[in-house]
């Protein structure tokens, strides 16, 4: 019998290769087994579950290699592989019913408890959720709306046509859509005054509704400006409504935020969709009306916008003017939240720093 040279080294590379690759078996058995000794949690048995037995595993790479053998060599390796891929697999079922035997126990309630640290509320969430229960007991609806909105609604709708010089003053994030005309007619609203528009068209009148909502504005920010904030709209559509309702709806809004010394008082001023139009205004709850830094020396705090809605208003909701009138205004959470506890900066409230949130 011929033996060639050739033949032995062949012969002496697949023994070294099978003897490598069972000594990496046994040794990466014994890695796992001392691993799973140590668990003493699921979520840490998951780990080693998804290291050494997983898709892309340190034992599944071993067992996948044999694939690549001859066969004398798989028949040598495979015996071996399976056998502890068993072992293994057994022992980690062995852990894991233990583990939840352990969960299932009963419950020793003289041991010393963990605390749970509760959460809470966001500041603006906070003044969301007083002005909203306050409206609610006066019959309001509360309502909400579209972020994403049409150019109509936004604009048109409300008495601002496109040639109208009040968009200037709303820097707006339009979206890349075109109408039928070539047009850019979706945006991020800017106001939530589109739900007037929306309320009456839905509900017709009479309607008492407040929409509190999230409004964009391409804005570079600063201690007072934010591209991204809060505003609380109001609208109430009857017969014989008039100015003197709308100003006793925000005296009883300013007692409830600001204390029930609160004054107000309101001064001319022009909004499109409103007519007359007018600026609210609160004394300073700081100083009682007799003037300091919050209120730049005036007593007074400008916190919010309204007036009687617009006719044209009122026929886009298709509401007949004639027959009926109403009154509109709009708060900014965010100021209303920065006068309430003081705070300097608009950037704060969305900023996430837990140091900040805690306060409140």
């Amino acid at each position: 019998m011929k033996i060639y040279v050739r033949e032995i080294a062949s012969l002496t590379l697949a023994m070294t290769i099978i003897l490598i690759m069972q000594e990496q078996l046994q040794k990466l058995k014994q890695e796992i087994l001392n691993q799973l000794e140590e668990v003493k949690d699921s979520a840490v048995l998951r780990d080693l579950e998804i290291k050494y037995f997983g898709r892309k595993g340190e034992l599944t790479k071993i067992l996948r290699s044999v694939a690549d053998l001859s066969v004398e060599e798989k028949k040598t390796l495979g015996k071996l592989a399976n056998e502890i891929k068993l072992e293994l697999l057994n022992k980690l079922a062995e852990v894991k019913a233990g583990l939840e035997k352990n969960v299932s126990a009963p419950i020793d309630s003289t041991l010393p408890g963990v605390e749970i640290k509760a959460g809470h509320l966001h500041p603006l969430t906070i003044i969301q959720n007083e002005i909203e229960d306050l409206f609610a007991s006066l019959g309001f609806m509360v309502l909400d709306g579209p972020e994403l909105e049409s150019d109509y609604y936004n604009f048109t709708a409300l008495n601002i046509p496109l040639y109208h010089p009040a968009r200037d003053m709303q820097d707006t994030f339009y979206i890349d859509h075109k109408n039928a005309k070539g047009e850019y007619d979706m945006l991020m609203r800017t106001q939530t005054s589109p739900m007037q528009i929306r309320a009456m068209q839905k509900y017709g009148a009479p309607i008492k509704a407040i929409v509190p909502g999230r409004c964009f504005r391409s804005e570079a920010t600063d201690v007072r400006h934010e591209h991204t904030f809060y505003q609380l709209e109001g609208l109430m559509v009857g017969e014989n409504i008039n100015f003197s309702n709308l100003k006793a709806i925000l005296e009883v809004l300013g007692k409830k935020l600001f204390g029930p010394d609160t004054e107000f008082r309101m001064r001319p001023k022009f909004y499109p969709f409103v007519e007359p139009g007018s600026n609210g205004e609160y004394s300073c709850f700081l100083c009682g009306g007799q003037g300091c830094r919050l209120c730049k020396n005036t007593g007074w705090l400008e916190i919010v916008g309204c007036g009687m809605v617009h006719p044209s208003v009122l026929k886009a909701g298709g509401v007949d003017p004639k027959k009926y009138q109403g009154f509109a205004f709009g708060y900014g959470l965010d100021r209303l939240a920065m006068l309430k506890y003081g705070i300097n900066d608009i950037r704060l409230f969305h900023s996430g720093d837990l140091k900040f949130l805690k306060q409140f």
